[in-house]
């Protein structure tokens, strides 16, 4: 059996090493260095490499022996620059996400939709008053982007008895849509949706896709979510929306600059949650499950699962 060597470009290095020693990998060594300088060293020998996006691509250029990169990610927009080399193979993590942002999207949309945060601060005041609410039972969800994270949010809002509704590339048919549309659908369906959310990557095709002349065809009051990727809305134009009433609130947990920058306007409005690119968290665990059932197919020359097509970007 063909040896491999495996470089850790990671934040968790050394929880990443413990898993995988446990994992009992055939013909695989491990490397975990600390120092830049055994990094260096190591990077001319290791054929496989795992870690951050923008960690990988720091040493993307010295890694001479690079054969297949598995990203800590679902996201790899930092790999699919202009200039990044792509003679190898790069798989992410796309499938394992989805549980986790199900139960932000809709932990999120019930602490809007329940007005939670205004009862915290009447039990402050001591204040008892009833706010009156809706049900999300028949309101419409519109999911843009209908892969395996869309997916597990569609059927988490069929079983709250939402209409779900999809947008996506192809527009087939997915599981939990009631319907599914193309791309150009977009405005049409937007007005339809109380409760919108993003899933996209960054692609060509997706950046500035919700621009000022699109968030006016946003149902007025409808509840925006945003866990993709930030550049895919025009945030001055999201502001303006925001500030004017013609969306009733945003969810936003990914941004076209981050940290997202303390002038922006968006910390202060009343009607915006903000949080810092967590709502789906890489669980090294999940990572090395995958890392490992990847490895076996690769060393028996099978397609691994997320490989990334660099031309579509995802």
């Amino acid at each position: 059996m063909a040896n491999h060597t495996l470089l850790l470009l990671s934040q968790d290095n050394a929880e990443y090493k413990a898993l995988l020693q446990q994992a009992y990998l055939p013909g695989l060594t491990i490397l975990a260095p600390e120092q830049e300088a055994d990094i260096q060293h190591a990077l001319s020998k290791a054929d496989i490499l795992l870690g951050e996006p923008e960690r990988l691509r720091a040493h993307l250029k010295n890694a001479r022996a690079l054969k297949w990169a598995q990203s800590t990610y679902a996201g790899v927009d930092a790999l699919l620059s202009k200039g990044c080399r792509q003679d190898y193979q790069l798989t992410n993590i796309r499938g394992i996400f989805g549980p986790v942002i199900s139960e932000y999207i809709f932990g999120h949309l019930f602490s809007l939709t329940r007005h939670l945060r205004h009862y915290k601060e009447q039990q402050r005041l001591h204040n008892w008053q009833p706010i009156p609410y809706q049900s999300i039972a028949g309101k419409t969800i519109l999911i843009v982007g209908t892969g395996s994270i869309g997916q597990h949010i569609a059927h988490t809002a069929q079983h709250f008895g939402m209409t779900v509704l999809g947008i996506s590339r192809s527009g087939r048919e997915a599981a939990g849509f009631d319907h599914t549309y193309q791309i150009p659908a977009l405005n049409n369906v937007l007005s339809k949706a109380d409760v919108v959310v993003s899933v996209l990557p960054s692609t060509p095709q997706t950046r500035g896709l919700f621009d000022a002349a699109r968030i006016e065809h946003f149902k007025p009051g409808a509840i925006f979510f945003n866990v993709g990727r930030g550049d895919v809305i025009d945030e001055s134009a999201l502001i303006q929306a925001l500030r004017h009433g013609n969306m009733g609130a945003a969810v936003l947990d990914v941004f076209a600059t981050e940290p997202l920058p303390t002038a922006s306007p968006l910390w202060d409005m009343p009607n915006v949650v903000i949080t810092p690119h967590n709502s789906g968290y890489s669980f090294p665990e999940q990572i090395v499950t995958r890392f490992s059932r990847n490895y076996l197919k690769y060393i028996n020359h099978k397609p691994m699962e997320g490989l990334v097509d660099f031309n579509l970007g995802y």
